[in-house]
């Protein structure tokens, strides 16, 4: 019986269950793939630490050369995490001839195209299922059972951390600070929870996303990022009234000549599947032209349902190993000849309702003088609520616009909060209907 031999670099929550999986499914495996793929090698910086796993002697090291370089390993899977050392240390295993099998997303997104570079000229498989959704499987239904369709559209609630917390505060009107505190005491957030709650770890997973779907290169450093740090349980309870809730929406379209690429705050209809998509869950929307929408649903991160999307992508390999196909399906879906570079289209421009919500002085005329600048800039009023007061000379202005460009949009707020009628920063966020 042919064996398939894995080298495991990063021992940590991931790699554990990665672990878990050689020992508690090794027949399993077997009998799916008719040959045996064993791990003969895990570095990890610390190899005394107990994950609860035992570990047959001579697998363990600290020294990566031992993975990388071991002239029996076949796939070499990256647990590290980040930038660097992690792309170095798999650029050199793909120089050695090694398929690779990892679940950063960070590294692909930024770096991705120096290690597709690196791998076809090696001739080796990259995969990376587990970067995006943990144990959903996405990547692999775009590569290939939907590899027909033309995708119009990727939308998705990527981030655990951010989806408990405003599942959390639309349940029970908590506010932002006192539910990641929560998040954190209960390990749904990290001690520094900057990348999830900022949006940057949702934008590295839509990046990812909108180049396989779209079939084009991504630029990082172009995807517009906002997090929900200034979310408040006010405007998630205007949001319930007008009947939307808030999520943490990435968002990819293509329109042809460009594509939308952006991760920020939206109000979605609250009946709509995505807005019914809670806790610490992901959920991914693809539209494609003939398929039509597909709702992907599941356990978004964690140690196990991550270590599934980990060994599919093993697995996959391993059966194009056993057949002598080196690299059946391309890396980013698409033959390296037919990716393009669309431009992604500035934030200025992208057309979107609106959710505005004004602090402002309780007197005559005051709607009237709002309403008027934001007509002035092309940006009609489609509701709009008036609550209580519940300060002694303020009144908030809760207002739903048609659909407007955004670059009018801000021109209009910063013209308002110059006026004395005005008692803080308006309160903008970008509402879809059109979700596929």
């Amino acid at each position: 019986m042919k064996v398939i031999n894995v080298g495991l670099l990063g021992f940590g929550t991931i790699g554990t269950g990665v672990v878990k999986v050689f020992q508690h499914n090794a027949d399993l495996l077997k009998q799916r793939l008719g040959a045996s793929v064993n791990l003969v090698k895990i570095a990890d910086l610390d190899i005394t630490t107990d994950r609860g796993v035992e570990i047959e002697e001579g697998i363990l090291t600290t020294d990566v050369e031992e993975v990388i370089s071991h002239p029996d390993i076949d796939i070499v899977i990256e647990l590290i995490g980040g930038y660097e050392p992690a792309k170095r240390f798999l650029l050199q295993a793909i120089a050695n001839g090694k398929h690779v099998v990892t679940a950063n997303k960070a590294l692909m997104a930024v770096h991705g195209q120096e290690i597709i570079d690196a791998a076809a000229k090696a001739g080796v498989a990259v995969m990376y299922e587990a970067a995006v959704g943990g144990g959903i499987p996405v990547i692999s239904p775009i590569k290939e059972s939907l590899c027909a369709n033309r995708f119009s559209s990727v939308l998705g609630i990527l981030n655990g951390t951010c989806n408990y917390i405003l599942s959390k505060m639309t349940d029970h009107g908590s506010e932002f600070s006192d539910v990641l505190k929560e998040a954190q005491q209960l390990g749904y957030a990290e001690a520094d929870p900057t990348f999830d709650i900022e949006g940057v770890d949702t934008a590295h997973k839509i990046a990812l996303l909108s180049a396989l779907c779209f079939g084009t290169k991504v630029d990082f450093n172009q995807v517009y990022i906002e997090g929900i740090s200034n979310i408040d349980a006010v405007d998630i309870s205007f949001a319930k009234q007008m009947g939307y809730k808030i999520k943490l929406l990435a968002i990819g379209k293509n329109h042809g000549n460009q594509i939308e690429v952006r991760v920020h705050p939206t109000m979605i209809p609250a009946d709509d599947q995505l807005a019914e998509v809670d806790g610490a869950f992901n959920a991914v929307r693809l539209t494609g032209d003939f398929v039509g929408p597909t709702l992907l649903y599941g356990s978004g991160a964690g140690m196990e349902p991550t270590a599934s999307a980990v060994m599919g992508d093993v697995m996959a390999i391993s059966r194009d190993l056993i057949s002598g196909a080196r690299v059946r399906v391309p890396i980013m879906g698409y033959c390296e000849e037919a990716v393009q570079s669309l431009p992604i289209q500035p934030m200025s421009e992208i057309i979107s309702h609106y959710y505005l919500h004004f602090k402002s002085l309780d007197q005559p005329g005051v709607l009237a003088k709002i309403a008027g600048c934001l007509g002035e800039h092309n940006i009609s009023i489609q509701s709009m609520i008036q609550p209580e007061r519940h300060d002694a000379d303020c009144v908030p202005i809760v207002l739903m616009t048609h659909a407007a460009k955004e670059a009018d949009v801000v021109r209009a707020l910063k013209e308002i909060e110059t006026f004395d009628i005005t008692r803080q920063t308006p309160r903008l966020i970008r509402v879809e209907h059109d979700l596929g």
